[in-house]
């Protein structure tokens, strides 16, 4: 099968709430939140679909540069490549966007590469899972997620996790440095036995983390994520010896090449599987099979995708052998999405979809209507 068309859809999705990270507000209840839609259709008439979640607040790519990199730099490149030769499809996307510090666009990358391994799952007759030759599972555990700047309101989040039965936490730090370590203190206090990860997204220098660390050691932490800033590898490595909490790396690590560079640094304990930053789904997966390999941890992360983005990534993790709850917190922040069947949470768990490929369908008339 060869690729005819590749159609793309920018998106602005209605937030229910405000989310932001230490380095700024990444989507809002009046703003919405951008996304990028891919369709990719074959020769036979299959079509495969792939989701970017682009964050200026995150990295450099914009709901903008991702639209005009795919309809003027890869569509055209890729119209005729055969649809399962995947290596070449990304050296094709690789010699279309040079990588500078990081691989060009990946997040724009990442859109196409789940749009043709959609296509390639629903050409075959099979589910994602097994095209990489893994049982299929029905369901998959969230991570709650805590992103506020007072111990009051991260106290009631967590309470309104623990009812809901989620049975992992994902705090987000940095945004009132003064108030993090009571505030991880209100939350491990409402809900004690969930996983509980902390993400600073780059917002400390190393002294910081490191008294931040130890005070995080007496509360009891399961991971603490991204402490420092995205090229400070030595600096990661530093703190890992410092401290007794295991240090993830989520914006360090976005091509095998990182990988491999934070284990020869011993830069981390475990690093972040994320489909969007990584150029997609099969670039994610080689990320965690080498982290594995040097016996690394994975986590399971994501930039509020939608439906789409989270049925692919579920998918991916549960390939990986992911079993900590993972941060799909799409559902949590969007009010709506051009899917047929929304992701829906259910004691803290969101159900997955049984049909071929990523097993999404697209809403046409939902489409039409969220495009800008």
């Amino acid at each position: 099968m060869r690729i005819t068309a590749i159609d793309v859809f920018p998106l602005n999705l209605p937030m229910l709430q405000n989310f932001s990270i230490s380095g700024g507000q990444v989507g809002s209840k009046n703003a919405g939140a951008p996304h990028v839609y891919v369709r990719i259709t074959a020769d036979d008439g299959t079509e495969g679909w792939g989701e970017a979640r682009p964050s200026h607040r995150w990295s450099y790519e914009t709901l903008e540069t991702v639209v005009s990199t795919i309809q003027n730099y890869f569509a055209e490149a890729l119209t005729g490549m055969e649809l399962v030769d995947l290596e070449e499809i990304h050296s094709v996307m690789d010699q279309q966007i040079s990588s500078g510090i990081t691989r060009g666009q990946p997040i724009a990358k990442a859109a196409i590469d789940m749009a043709v391994m959609d296509a390639v799952g629903k050409s075959s007759g099979q589910p994602l899972a097994h095209v990489w030759l893994s049982p299929q599972q029905r369901k998959i555990a969230l991570s709650y997620l805590i992103s506020v700047t007072n111990v009051e309101d991260a106290a009631e989040k967590a309470r309104i996790a623990s009812v809901q039965g989620y049975t992992g936490v994902d705090v987000k730090i940095g945004l009132n440095p003064e108030k993090d370590i009571e505030i991880i203190k209100a939350v491990k206090e409402v809900i004690p036995e969930a996983y509980f990860r902390v993400d600073a997204n780059q917002a400390y220098r190393l002294k910081e983390a490191m008294r931040l660390s130890r005070e995080m050691e007496k509360v009891g932490v399961n991971v603490f994520e991204q402490p420092l800033a995205a090229g400070d590898l030595l600096g990661h490595a530093k703190l890992r010896e410092f401290t007794t909490i295991p240090i993830a790396l989520d914006e360090s690590i976005w091509t095998p090449e990182d990988v491999v560079r934070a284990i020869q640094l011993d830069a981390c304990d475990a690093i972040v599987i994320k489909v969007t930053k990584m150029s997609g789904l099969s670039r994610a997966k080689r990320c965690g099979e080498i982290a594995q390999a040097a016996g690394m941890e994975l986590i399971g992360g994501g930039l509020t995708e939608s439906s789409l983005g989270l049925y692919a990534s579920a998918q991916l993790f549960h390939a990986l052998g992911i079993s900590t709850p993972v941060d799909l917190n799409g559902p949590l922040f969007l009010a709506d999405d051009p899917s047929k069947v929304r992701a829906e949470i259910e004691h803290g768990e969101v159900r997955l979809p049984s049909g071929f490929g990523i097993g999404w369908e697209v809403d046409s008339a939902k489409l039409g209507k969220l495009s800008v």
